[in-house]
């Protein structure tokens, strides 16, 4: 499943580079709407200068001027050179997140051993998770009553045993599953911002020639970089967790080691929860973008807004999974309870 999501944001990054070209469409149009800013600009001016009698300023007239080369050449000048100095960011934080998660790969593969080994040494959950040793104790059973019972009661307890491995592997899948499309939903948005900023940019640079409009320019580069900023921060984000699920399993190996009496499933209970606390983090990625350069309004506003419904939405969906799995948890107990049950009074009556 992660080599296909790996895939899907490897496929944003050569949508947002497909959809560059399409900022000359808009160039056309924006060189126009910059002309006529440009016109009125300098006459402005020059007509403010004459009517006092002042000397007229060049300086201030070659704004409208600068804007126009942008326009020009505005995904060389513009967006490749931005893309220029943010991506080393980019490449900085994705480095970070690589180390951690091939440490963290080989300490899950670890871990999964040491399980195998504890449940396989302790004679009375070896036939759980061992077809080798489940058909070594069939083979040492006679056919008397009392042998009899002692197989079926096997067969029970084995049975009772997948069946709550099959629930807590599938809701743990379901959870794996949101943490993964989180991430990819926060690139996706992200993409989607850029290529919309890059394609309108144009006309954007043409608006900001206007007076009363020449905030538009600041608040567009802004938004660029803080948008820009969403996926070093998601790669920051997902190397703290990685980070943290390594001390988890260390601490998880060493008891295993050392500890006869360490729970696997508690163990497991606590990985489902730190997936339900990443799959909300996510969603504060804005946020914390937001925190880094503020781009005021519009996109900004509108990113919070998105996180915190996200975040609440996903606090609710990790209480109903938290509490389905505990449900179905206590009905997996309860059915493993009464075939041990029944398995003794096979027992007694033989």
């Amino acid at each position: 499943m992660g080599g296909e999501f790996d895939n899907l944001h490897q496929i944003l990054r050569v949508l947002y580079d497909e959809m560059m070209p399409l900022c000359g469409d808009m160039t056309s149009v924006a060189k126009g709407l910059a002309g006529l800013g440009a016109l009125l600009y300098v006459a402005v001016r020059v007509w403010q200068s004459l009517a006092k009698a002042e000397p007229i300023d060049v300086y201030p007239m070659l704004r409208p001027f600068a804007l126009g080369v942008c326009i020009m050449f505005f995904p060389t000048l513009v967006l490749g050179s931005m893309n220029a100095i943010l991506s080393p960011i980019v490449q900085g934080t994705h480095r970070m997140l690589e180390s951690q998660t091939f440490d963290m790969n080989s300490y899950q593969e670890q871990k999964d051993k040491l399980e195998y080994e504890a449940m396989v040494r302790n004679p009375e959950t070896a036939f759980l998770v061992s077809n080798e040793e489940f058909d070594k104790q069939l083979e040492e059973l006679g056919w008397s009553p009392s042998d009899m019972a002692t197989m079926a009661g096997m067969y029970i307890e084995r049975g009772a045993y997948n069946m709550k491995k099959s629930i807590r592997d599938f809701f743990r899948e379901v959870l794996e599953l949101l943490f993964a499309a989180a991430a990819l939903i926060i690139d996706t948005l992200r993409t989607f911002f850029l290529v919309v900023l890059s394609i309108l940019g144009p006309i954007v640079f043409a608006i900001s020639v206007w007076d009363g409009f020449h905030s538009t320019l600041s608040q567009w580069f802004c938004r660029y970089i803080q948008i820009y900023l969403w996926l070093p921060v998601s790669d920051l984000f997902s190397t703290i967790l990685a980070k943290i699920q390594i001390l988890m399993l260390q601490n998880d190996i060493e008891a295993l080691q050392t500890d006869p009496n360490f729970s696997i499933e508690a163990s497991n209970g606590v990985y489902i929860t730190f997936l339900i606390i990443g799959i909300v983090g996510y969603f504060t990625i804005p946020t914390v973008a937001g925190w880094i350069i503020n781009a005021g309004g519009g996109v900004g506003n509108y990113g919070r807004n998105i996180g915190t419904a996200a975040a609440l939405g996903g606090s609710a969906a990790g209480a109903v999974a938290g509490n389905a799995a505990g449900r179905a948890g206590k009905l997996v107990k309860g059915a493993g309870g009464m075939a041990k049950s029944a398995a003794g009074k096979l027992f007694r009556r033989s």
